[in-house]
Order: structure tokens, then C-alpha cells, then sequence
């Protein structure tokens, strides 16, 4: 039942995850909690077996998505490399804290990030795009398939500071980073948003490798369990990356944000009154 159950959460996780360029840990990691820890229906998971489990998931995830978006073309490698360099340590310096905190400590931060991001989702529409990156950054040019030209950039600088923090959250919480890396790339450096995505799912393909070392090192992935999300998570992120093609993805972000507002409110209950 738990094998079927972790299939199940893994291929919804890719789906959300590389259809809004999230990487999925966003929706695993609370579904697998309530699931598993919560419910009390996959037997001997903690908080830190879930970001192992999650970890796992997202490179696969990751990679089927990442593949995809590079045939589409809607990749930029040299940002992805680079948000990949700033988040590096920071998503090693995350996996060593998570190994400290107890479950009522993580439900309890990992629901105010939850929550963070929520609000995020809600009110990144209703911001203006912020100039200011791309006038002090390095100027990059894009065509779309339209014959659209697009133009973004940042301060290498900035980045690899906003990296690192993401990273570090990535790496505690296991989320993958996208959540938080997709606003920035869409309000701050203006990136077009299939490009922001697929981008994205190279950042966090490349950290979910980094991350998952730190966690196989520190005896946080439980085999048996992650070898029946991989297959789930690998369809997910393919169907999810065909579907950021075809569809507006406004509905999907609607409903995430409730997701994770209610995932976030059950986790803060859950980590004060637990």
C-alpha cells in the first residue's frame, strides 16, 4: 500500500512541479508528511527520510523535465549553471541542519516557508516587474518560437547571493528551490516565463544532485520507498513540461497556493500542538 501510495504522491509531485518549474519537493514533502507521518500510512518515515525521499524524486524529476525543455529550447545554461554555483553551498550547509532539527521544529519552520510562498504566489500578479537587475546586470537576449524577442538579466553578484539562500532551503527542507528561484527570475530579472521555467528545472536537476549526495552521506534516503517515487516522479515531470507548453498554468497556481497555505497552516499546527 505505501509503495503505491509514494508512485502516486511522486508522479502529482513531478506534474505540479515542472509545470510551474517548482521541481515538486513543494508538493511532496507535505503531502508524504501528512501522508506518512500524520496519517500514519508509510511506516517509519521521519522528517528527514521525506527530504531524502524528496531529494531523490526531483533529480528525476528534474531530468525528464530539464530534457524536455532543452529540445523546446527555453533553457538558458549559462544562468542555470550559474544559480547552480550559488546554490551549491548553501544546499550542502541545509542538508547538515536538517539532520538537527525534530519533527515538531520542521513542521514548524517548514510551515512558515510553506506559507512564505503561498503568499508569494498570490501577490507576485499583482507586482511590476522591478528594472533596476537588468539595467545593473548583464543584458541578455531571447527569441521565442513567436519571433518574440525578450530581454532580461541580472548582477552575477545578486544571483549567487539569492542562490545561496535558496539553496539553504532547499537543502533543509528539501523543496528544490523553484518555488522561490521562478518569482525572482520573472519579477526581479525578467526573464520570459517558459524560459524562467525551464531554466529552473536545470537548477534544480543540477542541485537535487548535489543535495542527494549530502542526504545518501547522511543516511537520509530509505531505498526501498525512493525507488517507488522515481518511476512516478520521472512520468510526472514529463507530463507536466508537455502540459507548461500547451496550457496557461494561472489555474494550477491557484490551487497550489491554497495547497501550500493549507499544507502550511496543518504544518505550524502540527509543530506547536503536535
Amino acid at each position: 500500500m505505501e509503495y503505491v501510495l509514494l508512485i502516486v504522491i511522486g508522479m502529482l509531485s513531478g506534474v505540479v512541479g515542472s509545470l510551474v518549474g517548482l521541481g515538486g519537493g513543494t508538493i511532496f514533502v507535505p503531502v508524504t508528511i501528512l501522508v506518512g507521518i500524520d496519517l500514519g500510512w508509510i511506516p517509519h518515515v521521519t522528517p528527514q527520510t521525506v527530504v531524502g525521499m524528496s531529494v531523490i524524486m526531483m533529480v528525476f524529476n528534474g531530468l525528464s523535465s530539464t530534457l524536455f525543455h532543452m529540445k523546446a529550447k527555453t533553457v538558458d545554461y549559462r544562468s542555470g549553471f550559474i544559480f547552480f554555483a550559488g546554490s551549491v553551498p548553501g544546499t550542502i550547509l541545509g542538508a547538515f541542519f536538517n539532520k538537527s532539527l525534530d519533527l515538531g521544529s520542521f513542521n514548524l519552520y517548514f510551515g512558515m516557508l510553506l506559507i512564505f510562498l503561498a503568499a508569494l504566489l498570490l501577490v507576485k500578479k499583482y507586482l511590476k516587474p522591478i528594472n533596476w537587475f537588468v539595467n545593473h546586470g548583464k543584458e541578455i537576449t531571447f527569441t521565442d518560437p513567436q519571433g518574440e524577442t525578450h530581454v532580461y538579466g541580472y548582477p552575477i553578484w545578486f544571483a549567487i547571493l539569492l542562490t545561496f539562500v535558496i539553496g539553504l532551503m532547499s537543502g533543509l527542507f528539501g523543496i528544490g528551490g523553484g518555488a522561490m528561484i521562478v518569482p525572482a527570475m520573472l519579477l526581479l530579472f525578467l526573464f520570459p516565463p517558459h524560459v524562467a521555467v525551464g531554466t529552473s528545472m536545470l537548477m534544480v536537476f543540477l542541485s537535487a544532485l548535489v543535495n542527494s549526495g549530502t542526504h545518501i552521506y547522511l543516511g537520509h534516503v530509505p531505498w526501498l520507498y525512493s525507488l517507488a517515487v522515481i518511476p512516478g516522479a520521472y512520468i510526472g515531470g514529463t507530463l507536466g513540461s508537455m502540459l507548461n507548453k500547451k496550457m496557461s498554468s494561472e489555474t494550477l497556481v491557484v490551487v497550489l497556493r491554497v495547497l501550500l497555505l493549507l499544507f502550511g497552516i496543518n504544518s505550524i499546527i502540527d509543530g506547536i500542538w503536535g
